[in-house]
């Protein structure tokens, strides 16, 4: 996906309009966990329109965005784009998500690169790929190993993020486990919170058991029932967020939030984010 970076002078006015916001919640913020948002939740926007999107989040008062696989696409010219747009508005990237080979050693310098330039710190694995039984994890494990060797000369860590099949026992053995005793202390475990509950692993007992390793969780709500799942606002399924967040804030090592609204209808992702954003503050109030 290719996205044009550029400012319109509607974008740019918009920009300018939402400083005021991007500042009044970086003080309201003041000794808190941020709280950011994974750009995926209003992806057709951000196709159309990567610096009105953006600028609509901080304008909501998000602090921190995480772009996805898309933006590896993009030239360091693009990243630099997009960089003065984020400082602009007073929002960090603190996390991109990636394909398994955008930590190969073929491709792991423009991720650096491009990660840098926008001020990325943690390169996600989001996607393993086709696995083959609980020796592909430990393969995968490898792999991010390798990564997270690479990318600690620059200061920077690796990370996998999960969804439903790593929950789900292979040989006996539930692939996220595997991952996590098979990894490095500087691979990051970033917690998706509503593929976690779908399974019915419990998403509180694996932050206490990984301590430090969570620096960054997606609270995705599910909730069972027809109609309902990921299609559900944050605060509205079944997860225990107030569990989650004391977990995390204690022992987990969180240092940033993203909510994450994965279904839904096309033409209101945006006022979804935004209904997701109240519901959050109004739980952390």
């Amino acid at each position: 996906m290719a996205l044009d970076t550029s400012l319109s002078r509607r974008s740019f006015l918009a920009l300018a309009g939402a400083l005021p916001f991007a500042l009044k919640a970086a003080a309201s913020a003041a000794g808190k966990v941020p709280v950011g948002v994974e750009l995926y939740t209003v992806r057709d926007q951000l196709t159309r329109d990567l610096p009105g999107t953006v600028t609509a989040v901080a304008k909501m008062g998000y602090e921190v965005v995480e772009f996805y696989s898309p933006y590896f696409s993009w030239t360091p010219e693009k990243a630099k784009e997009v960089r003065k747009l984020l400082d602009d508005l007073g929002l960090k990237c603190h996390s991109t998500h990636n394909s398994s080979t955008a930590v190969s050693p073929e491709n792991i310098q423009k991720a650096i690169e491009l990660n840098q330039i926008i001020g990325s710190k943690y390169v996600i694995v989001a996607s393993a790929g086709q696995i083959a039984g609980i020796d592909g994890w430990k393969g995968l494990a490898d792999h991010l190993n390798a990564a997270a060797a690479t990318l600690k000369a620059s200061g920077m860590a690796t990370g996998y993020h999960n969804h439903q099949t790593e929950w789900r026992p292979v040989e006996g053995q539930r692939p996220m486990d595997v991952l996590a005793a098979s990894t490095s202390k500087d691979v990051v475990l970033q917690l998706d919170v509503g593929t976690c509950v779908e399974v019915g692993a419990d998403p509180v007992a694996w932050i206490e058991s990984h301590p430090g390793r969570i620096k960054s969780v997606h609270c995705k709500d599910w909730a069972p029932g027809e109609g309902r799942g990921y299609s559900v606002l944050f605060g509205e399924g079944v997860a225990p967020w107030k569990k989650i967040f004391a977990a995390a804030e204690s022992v987990g090592g969180i240092e940033y939030y993203l909510i994450e609204q994965e279904e839904g209808p096309a033409d209101q992702q945006i006022q979804r984010a935004e209904r997701c954003l109240a519901n959050y503050r109004k739980m952390r109030a």
